[in-house]
């Protein structure tokens, strides 16, 4: 029986919906999986045939310490998604690679810690003049965390909030707020293989007049859906793009593709999960059974090739 860990935090615990059926999933493909903390100095990383990162999502306060655990456990044994992947996707500069590739992206200026955020956020509220609101948020961080929705009129506050991640060393993004999220939400389409799984919609996380959150989760509300022909395309494109980008010869085990609606109507890119995905199965019947059956052929390819 193949051995799989996977890496998850300490602060994460009881968080991840994902955890139990993936477990129970597992067991039934004849995967032996163990769920242990990506920063446990006690595990044995090295015998197991493949860790597998499921929820370390306190990495985005810990990224060169998590980016170097990645890289030891890449030397002991097979880490899933590859190394490359994660050094590349846990960053969302990576959007802009997407963006010169031709892959629609939510309007997104990147801030670096050396700028000075008054005369950067005026000027993007400028080149927004439309946006009557906006979205600060950290380069390198998970769910909302960090993340605040503001008005123009507020933008002192934008201003201190974008200042304390650049002095913290921290790059940022400001988006424009699309109000299609209020009416829509998200939609994340979830790939394991290369092959579609299924979708869910996100209701709209941030709400005005909240101030940054500093928890690791904020409540969601999930529920299935059917995406449209145009996400599935754009979803399909933004993972053939990415794989050309990073060199792939496979499809990734895991991938998923959050998508948002621009005021015509038609989807972009908002972010591609590689790292540490909710892949939401209790939203999708037989879900963990199919992500599970393709770990079982990875550990099985590992094996022969090993």
């Amino acid at each position: 029986m193949p051995s799989l860990a996977l890496a998850t935090a300490i602060v994460a615990a009881g968080l991840d919906d994902d955890l139990i059926p993936l477990l129970d999933a597992c067991a039934r493909a004849g995967i032996h999986a163990q769920a242990r903390a990506w920063d446990d100095p006690t595990v044995a990383w090295g015998r197991f045939d493949a860790v597998l990162l499921r929820s370390t999502w306190d990495y985005t306060t810990r990224l060169p310490e998590f980016l170097d655990w990645c890289e030891r456990i890449s030397a002991q044994t097979r880490l899933i998604n590859p190394l490359h992947v994660i050094a590349w996707n846990t960053d969302k500069h990576y959007l802009a690679d997407l963006a010169a590739a031709g892959i629609p992206i939510v309007p997104t200026r990147f801030v670096e810690p050396d700028e000075e955020p008054l005369p950067t956020l005026r000027a993007f509220l400028a080149e927004y003049a439309d946006a009557g609101e906006f979205v600060v948020k950290p380069a390198v961080g998970a769910g909302s965390s960090d993340t605040q929705r503001y008005a123009r009129g507020q933008e002192f506050g934008a201003t201190n909030h974008l200042r304390r991640l650049l002095e913290a060393g921290r790059s940022a993004l400001l988006q424009p707020y699309l109000a299609s999220v209020d009416r829509d939400g998200e939609t994340a389409l979830m790939y394991f293989g290369g092959r579609f799984s299924h979708a869910i919609r996100k209701g709209a996380l941030l709400q005005r007049d909240e101030g940054p959150t500093p928890h690791l989760l904020t409540a969601e509300t999930i529920v299935p859906r059917t995406p449209g022909n145009d996400e599935v395309a754009l979803a399909e494109r933004v993972l053939a793009v990415a794989a050309q980008a990073l060199g792939l010869d496979a499809p990734l085990n895991y991938a998923r593709v959050d998508l948002i609606r621009a005021h015509d109507g038609r989807p972009q890119l908002l972010e591609l999960e590689l790292c540490e995905p909710s892949l939401f199965f209790e939203h999708a019947a037989s879900s963990a059974d199919r992500f599970a059956t393709l770990l079982m052929r990875t550990l099985g390819a590992s094996a022969r090739t090993g």
